[in-house]
């Protein structure tokens, strides 16, 4: 592999003979790992003509460095990085190091100090990983997935593929999307009532952003999905967490002076508890006399397992006071990162004008492979296989949880990919998923789901998605000795 002239820039006013800057950039490279053994840097001539600079210069500098075993000359080949470097002259890479710009004065550290730090990056290893929201390749079709893709790359859609839209959305997803897709929901809508998103977490901040961008006073459920207290920590507005029963958010808990209300109605985030049809009019009407709008985070609708999943918030919404948020991180793969939002044409023009300016649109190659996945009748059978696979998980899971003794939080039976747990008095769920990794299981503390984290000590979350079903019952029986060996 060959080092491309391009890395190397030359200051003539820096102070340094150009020879001596050049070794030290070849240095650099070298000690933080961008340059590789056995790599072949620009010829004498090469560099020379692109820093601008007599050939000599380049040849004396190589010369030095061949001298001190860092780089190899190999005749009429050229000259490359050593094989087997010798520990380069660190105080020639350090000196003339220039000051550093104070990032401090212009750093507030807020979106740091909001972000999640609990997740597992390397959940992979863990052979009992109880996480949500990630992928079982087993229930994946990546064939028909590449097949789309491959697909979506033919001359037909060279238009799709390459264009910048201006922030208009693939009209084949769009109108699957509002043909088959919400109308699964109860949902009827037009295709400007619809905006594709980057994941249903791009859709919370379009929300946020437009309703609370300029402070303001929303409702949220407590618990509630990490990811929203995130966003809303940005917006500057008052936010007020409304504690969940096992029907959900009480609409009679709310208080006065709201602007906006988040909900996740069908499956509560994370208690998974589901909010039955007359609580859903009554926050319905509450929004009308009120004036405030409804955020409904769809995430997971179709995973339900007791009959017909309840309709949507916005199904049964004739106002227009609902902005629908959906998603199909957990139906095709996370990192697919797409999905969408329905609302009122008002709204959606305001949340499409917002969009372009962060991102213009999704990426037309992924939004047209993702419409041939849907239309081609991908989506479905995969669907039919994760539903399947996840009603066999949660019935192992039920049954393991309930041999062991482990409890439930009441409300939480209808669906979903997860169950939400309660500890013994005097257990702290973050202590004990601390020790679980010694065990090689993984699960996720109840504290960052709650407005204070202390109320959530005693609640976790198991969630089956990504841990095959027989080893479901080992991973519960390991989790009811660490909680024995605890109490």
């Amino acid at each position: 592999m060959s080092i491309p002239p391009e890395i190397f820039v030359i200051d003539p006013r820096a102070g340094l003979p150009l020879q001596v800057q050049l070794r030290q950039q070849i240095i650099a490279g070298v000690l933080e790992g961008r340059f590789r053994p056995g790599e072949r840097l620009p010829s004498s001539r090469v560099l020379a003509g692109h820093l601008g600079v007599a050939r000599v210069t380049v040849n004396l500098a190589y010369a030095e460095l061949v001298a001190t075993n860092l780089l190899a000359a190999r005749g009429r080949e050229g000259t490359f990085i050593a094989e087997a470097v010798d520990h380069p002259p660190l105080a020639e890479a350090a000196s003339g190091t220039p000051a550093r710009f104070d990032w401090t004065r212009h750093l507030d550290g807020r979106h740091a100090r909001a972000q999640r730090r609990d997740r597992a990056g390397d959940w992979r290893r863990f052979r009992f990983p109880f996480v949500y929201g990630q992928a079982d390749p087993a229930l994946v079709d990546h064939a028909a997935w590449r097949q789309c893709a491959v697909q979506a790359l033919g001359r037909r859609d060279f238009a799709a593929l390459t264009g910048d839209q201006y922030g208009a959305d693939d009209p084949e997803l769009v109108e699957y999307i509002t043909r088959q897709i919400l109308p699964r929901r109860g949902i009827r809508a037009r295709g400007d009532e619809v905006l594709l998103t980057l994941g249903a977490q791009n859709g919370l901040w379009l929300a946020a952003e437009i309703l609370l961008g300029r402070g303001g006073r929303c409702a949220i459920e407590d618990p509630c999905y990490p990811g929203l207290r995130e966003i809303l920590a940005q917006t500057g507005a008052e936010v007020c967490p409304v504690a969940v029963d096992a029907q959900g958010l009480p609409p009679d808990a709310l208080p006065a002076g709201l602007g906006a209300v988040f909900t996740t109605a069908s499956h509560q985030c994370p208690t998974n508890s589901t909010m039955p049809l007359d609580r859903r009019h009554a926050l319905l009407d509450r929004a009308m006399q009120q004036g405030f709008a409804i955020i409904e985070d769809d995430y997971e609708f179709e995973m339900s397992f007791s009959g017909a999943a309840s309709p949507a918030l916005k199904a049964i919404d004739r106002a227009g006071a609902v902005v629908y948020i959906g998603s199909f991180s957990k139906s095709v793969f996370p990192g697919l990162r797409l999905g969408y939002m329905v609302a009122d044409p008002a709204f959606i023009a305001e949340a499409r004008a917002l969009r372009a300016m962060v991102l213009r649109h999704p990426p037309g190659h992924v939004q047209r492979t993702l419409s041939y996945f849907l239309s081609l009748g991908h989506y479905d059978a995969q669907m039919n296989r994760m539903r399947r696979a996840y009603a066999e998980r949660r019935a192992i899971m039920e049954r393991a949880l309930a041999a062991e003794g482990l409890s439930l939080v009441p409300g939480g039976a209808s669906g979903g990919s997860s169950f939400w747990l309660e500890l013994p008095e005097g257990i702290d769920s973050r202590d004990l998923a601390q020790g679980l990794r010694a065990d090689d299981v993984l699960i996720e503390p109840g504290p960052p789901f709650f407005a204070r984290p202390d109320q959530g000590a005693r609640h976790f979350r198991l969630a089956y998605s990504s841990i095959e079903a027989d080893l479901i019952p080992e991973g519960i029986r390991r989790i009811a000795a660490a909680i024995g060996r605890a109490g």
